[in-house]
């Protein structure tokens, strides 16, 4: 466990610490590790572990974290839930990211029923996902298109009010409902898995992808169709696969947000899942450098053991100095976004690229560290790098990112 610096924690802080290091470390690295091997049909069958891993998170009322209080939600403050996702990304990044996404819809959800005094939809759709022990109910953010990725993130470009920007998934009202068609792609996160969506769609063309709407989806009612779960490289265990939509009817109080707050929301959201991003990899880029440490102690070269020759000495403290970096950036950021209406987007995408790139770079490091052995399959290091890798593209590819951060940089500061 690492030196925590802020002394700040509180004894609650301390013991979720703990607890999520426990629930990390015996319930989500061996799941990982097996559905790591696992093909993707098998990662999502009926016996495995997957559903093991969310029964137990969803029993300790876990994935009520975000959710507010008068719904019946833990929502934790800021520093438990970094300590709380570090923890998570520690054990396995990849489940922990489908951890969180699987709240997503409903914390969306229940900050509109809060907002807009709807006591009707935080029965519905709310109430039911907080009283869930059994993981029935899995939520998904469908937002990425075959040919929509990450610009439709960038809300501050110049293509984002350009009518051919616009989303090809399209709504339209018919009374007192909103009919969906369309295709989300196959990088949907828990998209084969999920039972509702938090569904973003454009609206109004004319406005490009500015005219879009966000609707909570239930995905058992008429006219969803699920593609097969994606095959790649890493984080194997988080499943991802196609939504269809064929003229899907919602009655008209799911359709969230309409065009008068949609940019807004997007940007909102970006900062969210973004600084989500920066926490989790934080925990790997840990994780990696664990591993490499505790390799070097009981490697021996030359009659002793490497951590005593001066190269490895000096790439484990930079491996050690990016890790603490990481997590300073990455906590100030969530305690900062977290209290703070509307999020700073640009911090939290200067957050995802440093600690996905710190991910990268250490666990490359650690494979460096401990030469060919560190790229066998029996080391957890070369799934650790694999899984680090995915992370510089999902949410947003680092270099379009670091281009909608910029802009909002240079509109922002005034010397």
């Amino acid at each position: 466990m690492y030196i925590e610096i802020d002394k700040t924690l509180t004894q609650e802080q301390e013991e979720i610490k703990i607890q999520s290091h426990k629930f990390a470390k015996e319930v989500l690295r061996p799941a990982s590790i097996v559905l790591d091997k696992a093909t993707p049909e098998e990662v999502i069958a009926p016996d495995s572990v997957l559903w093991d891993v969310f029964k137990a998170w969803f029993s300790l009322g876990n994935h009520t974290n975000p959710i507010p209080q008068e719904f019946g939600g833990l929502d934790l403050d800021p520093v438990a839930t970094h300590v709380l996702f570090e923890e998570l990304g520690w054990g396995a990044a990849d489940l922990a990211v489908s951890l969180g996404v699987a709240t997503f819809p409903f914390q969306f959800t229940a900050y509109i029923a809060k907002l807009t005094d709807n006591s009707e939809l935080a029965e519905e759709i709310v109430k039911p996902f907080v009283e869930d022990t059994e993981a029935k109910h899995i939520g998904c953010w469908a937002i990425t298109e075959p040919e929509h990725g990450s610009d439709t993130l960038g809300v501050h470009t110049e293509a984002y009010t350009n009518p051919k920007s616009a989303s090809s998934t399209r709504a339209h009202r018919v009374g007192d409902d909103w009919v969906i068609s369309g295709q989300k792609s196959a990088w949907v996160s828990n998209g084969t898995i999920a039972t509702h969506a938090l569904l973003f769609c454009n609206i109004d063309s004319s406005m490009g992808s500015a005219g879009g709407g966000v609707a909570i989806v239930p995905l058992q009612v008429p006219g969803v169709k699920k593609g097969k779960p994606l095959d790649k490289l890493g984080q194997r265990a988080l499943n991802q696969g196609e939504i269809f939509f064929d003229d899907v009817k919602i009655p008209a109080r799911y359709m969230l947000v309409g065009p008068d707050l949609y940019t807004w929301l997007i940007d909102a959201t970006l900062a969210t899942a973004n600084m989500g991003m920066g926490v989790i990899f934080t925990g790997l880029a840990r994780a990696a450098f664990e591993e490499a440490l505790t390799y070097a102690q009981s490697r021996k070269q030359g009659a002793k053991t490497i951590t005593e020759h001066q190269v490895i000495q000096e790439k484990l403290f930079s491996m050690f100095s990016a890790v603490e970096t990481a997590r300073m950036v990455s906590r100030a950021v969530l305690k900062y976004n977290m209290t703070t209406i509307p999020p700073l987007s640009y911090f939290s995408i200067a957050s995802k690229i440093l600690c996905t790139k710190t991910a990268f770079e250490v666990a490359s490091d650690a494979i460096q560290v401990m030469g060919g052995v560190g790229l066998t399959k029996e080391m957890p290091a070369e799934k650790l790098l694999r899984d680090a890798r995915s992370s510089m593209i999902e949410d947003g590819v680092n270099e379009f990112l670091a281009l909608v951060g910029a802009r909002q940089v240079i509109d922002s500061y005034k010397p």
